[in-house]
């Protein structure tokens, strides 16, 4: 008899998808690894358990606890299902920009939604400073009582994704791999991967593939942390250097505008059927970058991170799409028309 026991045992183990188009384009073995095959759609699930593992291990985290995370929405899905799992009640602290389904998603999740205003970091009213402060009110309240997730500088977070991401990519190629390249939001999955695959053999090049807006690839290039332009991509890009990307083995490093993007998006779907979200597109226009810069017969692997149905609004809708300077595929175009 073959049993999940539980949530956190269907968490990983996702395949590794041969991405056609981009294999056919660039003469490489190019892979994605099916990240929103998780229970909870997306990687943060990966991050969440994680997180969530080692809190409870160090005791930070008690039964009947309140988990306390300021998220773009992903990894607030992923503690939710993962703390409903385990007997915790989870408030989740968000921008009000991100997407509609997102929200909704947290909140049938289970979880405690706040949304709170879209300001840099810098700013105390950035949601990751309110939901610190909030985790530290209830724990003044009563002491242990909550847990604060803190995924951009909770460096388990990292740890997790080297231990078991990169562990898979890793076996499923049978090591044979060129070339690893994501995005970035946290850092934890371009730096643990990174770190798993070039402890097996550093001469694998990890890559950064970043949304026009953020800071990273300048920081990567040249030292500083300088961003140009702006995105229509969620959860991914920074304007600082988390813990996690902190010291991460990074050799190259692109600034991916959505122009190239999400073309993308719609061609795997239209082509591949494969449905997936805005970073995924960034993170496949990454691969296809490594992929020319190693040259024909490499292997490359990239993160599917989440599926494109969150962002059904933005993504997948053709007014939205022209207002941003975005091509609409026909195939799109006539879906809503008809």
């Amino acid at each position: 008899m073959s049993v999940i026991p539980d949530l956190s045992a269907a968490v990983g183990h996702t395949p590794l998808l041969r991405l056609r188009s981009a294999s056919a384009l660039t003469g490489c073995e190019v892979f994605g690894k099916a990240e929103f095959l998780n229970p909870g759609g997306s990687i943060k699930d990966r991050t969440a358990l994680g997180l969530v593992l080692d809190a409870e291990r160090r005791g930070l985290l008690r039964p009947g606890g309140t988990i306390v995370e300021g998220t773009a929405g992903n990894t607030g899905i992923g503690l939710a299902l993962i703390g409903a799992s385990r007997g915790y009640r989870s408030v989740i602290f968000m921008p009000d920009t991100q997407s509609r389904e997102k929200i909704d998603a947290l909140r049938v999740a289970g979880a405690e939604v706040r949304l709170v205003p879209a300001v840099p970091f810098k700013d105390p009213r950035h949601y990751v400073h309110i939901a610190r402060a909030y985790c530290e009110s209830l724990n003044d309240a009563a002491p242990g009582r909550a847990w604060f997730g803190n995924q951009f500088d909770n460096t388990a977070n990292r740890d997790w994704h080297e231990a078991t991401t990169g562990v898979e990519i890793w076996e499923q190629t049978d090591g044979k791999i060129d070339g690893f390249v994501c995005s970035a939001g946290t850092g934890g999955t371009l730096a643990g991967v990174g770190r798993a695959l070039k402890s097996r053999n550093p001469g694998v090049k990890i890559a950064l593939s970043d949304p026009t807006g953020s800071a990273l690839a300048n920081y990567v290039n040249c030292g500083e942390l300088v961003a140009e332009g702006s995105s229509i991509s969620e959860g991914i890009g920074s304007s600082r250097v988390t813990a996690n990307f902190q010291d991460a083995s990074i050799d190259l490093a692109w600034s991916i505008p959505d122009q190239e993007s999400v073309p993308l998006l719609h061609q795997l779907l239209n082509e591949e059927g494969w449905c997936v979200g805005g970073s995924s597109g960034v993170n496949i226009a990454g691969a296809i970058r490594l992929a020319r810069a190693l040259g024909p017969g490499h292997t490359v692997v990239t993160v599917l991170s989440d599926a494109g149905t969150r962002y059904q609004a933005k993504l997948f809708n053709p007014a939205f799409l022209r207002e941003k300077g975005i091509p609409v595929p026909a195939w799109l175009d006539k879906s809503f028309s008809s």
